[in-house]
């Protein structure tokens, strides 16, 4: 399985399955246990976010709000610590990586953002929360055992917010790549955000392949006047192309309500991008009436059968919180394209 895309065409040879904050489905997110696993279960790249902290040390969580993933809420050594802040236009009341050493960071533990849903996963609260050196490390070994490449997809959150704070995560973020031999363009990584500038900023800094996300409304937060919508059209597309090598856009922009597919894909490979869109969960909750099994929102639905349809419709990779389903929908479209070509 190749880790990378090729230079010479838009989609690798088959699409890759991206551990989305690991294998989240069944362990707390951005955990090296999650990690571990979404590797065991065969995923191509995992995904994960990064935060600093006050003093500058990128930590591994999707918020930098902490009291959703941590257990920072019962500790009262840390209770004058909560406050509001205003995070990319939104108040936010909680405790803050930026408020926190890295070393008062490694005291606290991770727990299940989904509690009610994942009962399965909360089982595995208490983790570490880790830093991205230590991660890209634990990443580097997992592969050594498994014989075979990790990709690494991460995301720094909230550049522009950070940045207001002298907190700006770009030159850590390639620090660490760097310590750790990714922070080129044949190495299996990707640097992806939401904000235009951000990944000019990470082009400046080192020749890492970047990947523009998209939000289905809105627009990014660093160019409030240039809209999603705007950016996903074909002149959109080719401006994204000059500093970009693919799109994470949300999966409602690949895929109408009726399952018929949107230009999308077509327009992005048509400007020389590939296409991974986020993100496909098990849960009934998630998925397309068809799919959904039963009436219970937390119940497990065909996430597999979900997963092909996009698969189907010429993504080039996936961003998934069960590796194992989004493994299942590859084999079976690799099935099909077989038959297909018989």
């Amino acid at each position: 399985m190749s880790t990378g895309h090729s230079h010479s065409a838009v989609s690798p040879v088959v699409p890759l399955v991206i551990g989305h904050r690991g294998s989240c489905g069944y362990r707390p997110e951005n955990t090296l246990v999650s990690f571990a696993l979404a590797v065991e279960l065969g995923a191509d790249f995992v995904e994960m976010d990064v935060v600093p902290t006050a003093d500058g040390t990128l930590v591994v969580r999707h918020d930098g709000e902490l009291s959703r993933t941590t257990d920072v809420q019962s500790r009262p050594e840390f209770a004058n610590r909560r406050r509001t802040a205003t995070v990319d236009g939104r108040e936010l009341t909680g405790w803050f990586t930026e408020d926190f050493t890295v070393a008062e960071i490694r005291t606290l533990r991770a727990v299940e953002r989904h509690a009610g849903v994942r009962r399965h996963s909360a089982r595995y609260d208490g983790q570490p929360v880790p830093t991205f050196a230590e991660t890209l490390a634990w990443l580097a070994r997992l592969a050594d055992d498994a014989g075979r490449p990790i990709g690494v997809y991460v995301e720094p959150k909230h550049p522009t917010y950070y940045r207001s704070i002298g907190l700006a995560p770009e030159r850590p973020l390639i620090a660490d790549l760097r310590a750790a031999g990714r922070a080129h363009r044949e190495s299996p990584t990707f640097v992806q955000s939401f904000e235009v500038d951000s990944l000019h900023r990470v082009a400046e800094l080192a020749d890492v392949r970047r990947v523009q996300l998209m939000d289905a409304w809105g627009a990014p937060a660093d160019r409030p006047s240039t809209p999603y919508a705007q950016m996903v059209t074909p002149a959109g597309l080719r401006e994204i192309a000059a500093y970009a090598v693919g799109i994470g856009p949300d999966r409602g922009m690949v895929l109408n309500a009726d399952g018929s597919p949107t230009p999308l894909v077509e327009d992005a490979h048509a400007a020389g991008l590939f296409v991974h869109p986020y993100t496909f969960r098990d849960e009934n909750a998630f998925l397309a009436a068809a799919n959904r099994r039963g009436d219970d929102p937390s119940a497990r639905g065909d996430g597999v059968a979900e997963c092909e349809a996009y698969l189907r419709a010429g993504v080039d990779g996936v961003f998934t919180d069960f590796v194992d389903s989004a493994i299942a929908a590859r084999s079976a479209w690799l099935r099909e394209k077989r038959v297909a070509a018989v």
